[in-house]
C-alpha cells in the first residue's frame, strides 16, 4: 500500500491547543469597547439632555423674578425712597421665592435641582448681591436678576461599569446652568436717551397725562396744570416716583372713566378740567381707534362675553397685536396713535368687556367677584409688594389651581397709553378720529368694575420717553410697559 500524497501534520496540533480561549478574551475586550461607546452615546446623551433642562429651568426662574420685579413697580421707585426693595428682592423676597419655586418645579434629570441661587444687579455687569437692598438707582432703572441652576448628583447607567475597574474613575455627574433677565423702564435711563418701548394688548382706553391723585383734589373748577402730570413731557421721566403709601404714584387707586356723555352713539367730550372729580378720584379717558383685526383670543367667562361684540370692546375682551402703540415716537410721524370719538364707551361697552377680560360675575368691587385679586382685596388699597391672588373664574382654578393661589400674571394687569394733552392745543376733534402723541405708558391692576363708578384701578407702573425723543434704537417689545426678557449681560473688563 502507497503511503498517501498529503500528510496531516499532526504534530501541529500541541500549538493550536494554546490558542483556546482567544475568542472569549476578544470578545471580553471588545464588550468594554461596545460599553464604552454605550457610556459615552447614551449617558453623555442623558447629560446633555439634563443640561437642556437645567438651562429651561433657569431660563423659567430668571424670567419669574423679573416679571415679579416688575409688576412690584420697583423701577417707579428708582432711588428705593420707601425701602421697600428688600421685601421684593432681599434674601427672603418674593421675587427670590419665586424664581426658587419656578426652578424647584422644573426637573432636572428628573428630579428637582440640588441648588438654586438668585443674584440681583444691573446691566453694568454680572449679578453679585444676593440682597438688592443696597444695590442703588441703576436697579431701580434696569433690575437685572441671575439665576444659577445646579443637579450635583445626576446617575449614570452603562458608566457604572467603570467603578469595578481597579483605579477606575466613575462617579455620579453633575449638570449646572444660569440665565440673566431684566425688566427695563425706558424712563430716565440713567440721563441718556430713553429706549422706546411698544407693549402688545395695549387696551384702547388713551389717558390723559395727568395724575387724578397728586394733587388730591385737583378736579371741578380747576384748570389743567393743578394736576401733576403722570411722566414729564420732554424726558419721560417719571413725576412723582414711589410708593403711594409715600407720596408716589405706585399703588394709586382710582376710577377710569370715559371722557364722554351718557348720550349718542359718539363720544361727545365733556367740558371742565380732567379729571373732572376729586371724590371719588377719577382720570378719564378717550376711545382709542379699533382695530380692523378681529383680536388673536377671547376669553370666555358664561353671557357676559356674549355682549362683547364691537372692535372696541373686543380689543378689551381680547388682545389687540395689529396696532401699534409705541411710546417716544413724537406728534407728526407716521406712527401717531388715533383716538377715535366716534365710539361711546359710556354706552356699556366698557363695563362688559371688561368682566369678560378680567372674568368677573358681578359687576361689583366691594367682594372678588371671580377675579384676580390684590391683598387684601376689596375696597382697600393693596398692600406692599403687590401679591396677585387667583380668583374663583380664573381659568387656571378651572384647571386645577387652587382658589386664592399666589400667581405672577394676570388678564387683569393690563397696559394704557399716555398721550399729551396739551397737543393739538386746542384739544381733541369733537367727532371721528385725532392723531395724539403717545408719551408713556401706564401699566394697572384692574380690581373690577364698578356699575356706578367705572372701572377701579391699581397703578402698578409708568413709564414715559416723552416727546422729545432722539434715540434711534429700536423699541423694545412684550405685553408690558416695563419689559421682561433674557438677556446676556457684559463680563466685567479685566
Amino acid at each position: 500500500m502507497l503511503p498517501p500524497v498529503i500528510k496531516r501534520a499532526r504534530e501541529c496540533a500541541p500549538h493550536r491547543r494554546r490558542e483556546r480561549g482567544v475568542t472569549m478574551a476578544l470578545v471580553a475586550l471588545s464588550m468594554v469597547a461596545i460599553i464604552s461607546f454605550a457610556a459615552l452615546a447614551i449617558d453623555l446623551g442623558f447629560l446633555y439632555e439634563a443640561k437642556a433642562e437645567a438651562q429651561r429651568a433657569a431660563d423659567a426662574a430668571a424670567l419669574t423674578a423679573a416679571r415679579v420685579i416688575s409688576v412690584s413697580g420697583i423701577t417707579g421707585d428708582p432711588a428705593n425712597l420707601d425701602a421697600n426693595w428688600v421685601s421684593v428682592c432681599g434674601v427672603s423676597g418674593t421675587a427670590t421665592l419665586a424664581a426658587t419655586t419656578v426652578a424647584q418645579q422644573n426637573l432636572v434629570g428628573g428630579v428637582a435641582p440640588s441648588k438654586v441661587t438668585v443674584l440681583y444687579g444691573t446691566d453694568a455687569g454680572i449679578p453679585t448681591q444676593t440682597d438688592c437692598t443696597n444695590a442703588g438707582t441703576g436697579f431701580g432703572i434696569n433690575p437685572v436678576v441671575s439665576v444659577y441652576v445646579q443637579q450635583a448628583n445626576l446617575p449614570t447607567f452603562f458608566a457604572r461599569i467603570f467603578s469595578l475597574i481597579p483605579s477606575g474613575t466613575f462617579s455620579n455627574s453633575g449638570v449646572s446652568a444660569t440665565a440673566y433677565a431684566e425688566a427695563f423702564n425706558p424712563s430716565d435711563s440713567n440721563g441718556g436717551s430713553p429706549i422706546p418701548v411698544q407693549p402688545r394688548c395695549v387696551k384702547p382706553w388713551v389717558v390723559p397725562n395727568l395724575d387724578p391723585k397728586h394733587p388730591l383734589g385737583c378736579g371741578p373748577g380747576t384748570i389743567a396744570g393743578a394736576c401733576t402730570s403722570f411722566v414729564d413731557v420732554t424726558t419721560g421721566t417719571i413725576t412723582t416716583p414711589g410708593m403711594f403709601a409715600s407720596s408716589g404714584v405706585i399703588g394709586e387707586r382710582f376710577f377710569l372713566q370715559p371722557d364722554c356723555g351718557t348720550t349718542g352713539t359718539a363720544c361727545t367730550l365733556l367740558t371742565g378740567d380732567n379729571p373732572p372729580q376729586a371724590i371719588p378720584p377719577v382720570l378719564q379717558y378717550v376711545p382709542g381707534q379699533a382695530s380692523a383685526i378681529p383680536p388673536v383670543a377671547m376669553p370666555t367667562n358664561g353671557t357676559t362675553c356674549l355682549d362683547v361684540i364691537s372692535s372696541y370692546a373686543q380689543d378689551i375682551a381680547g388682545c389687540d397685536q395689529s396696532t401699534v402703540y409705541q411710546c417716544g415716537v413724537p406728534r407728526g410721524s407716521n406712527n401717531n396713535y388715533s383716538v377715535d370719538l366716534s365710539e361711546n364707551p359710556a354706552l356699556g361697552d366698557t363695563q362688559n368687556a371688561v368682566q369678560c377680560l378680567i372674568h368677573q360675575t358681578l359687576p361689583t368691587t366691594a367682594n372678588p367677584s371671580g377675579q384676580d385679586f390684590l391683598a387684601p382685596g376689596g375696597p382697600l388699597p393693596p398692600t406692599y409688594p403687590f401679591q396677585i391672588f387667583a380668583g374663583t373664574s380664573n381659568p387656571l382654578v378651572g384647571a386645577g389651581l387652587a382658589s386664592s393661589s399666589v400667581i405672577t400674571a394676570s388678564s387683569s394687569i393690563v397696559s394704557l397709553p399716555i398721550y399729551d394733552q396739551t397737543q393739538p392745543p386746542t384739544g381733541l376733534s369733537p367727532t371721528g378720529t385725532t392723531n395724539v402723541s403717545i408719551i408713556g405708558f401706564l401699566q394697572v391692576f384692574i380690581n373690577g368694575v364698578d356699575a356706578a363708578n367705572g372701572v377701579d384701578v391699581t397703578v402698578l407702573n409708568v413709564s414715559g420717553c416723552g416727546n422729545a425723543v432722539g434715540s434711534t434704537a429700536p423699541a423694545l417689545h412684550g405685553t408690558s410697559s416695563v419689559p421682561v426678557r433674557l438677556i446676556t449681560p457684559t463680563p466685567p473688563s479685566s
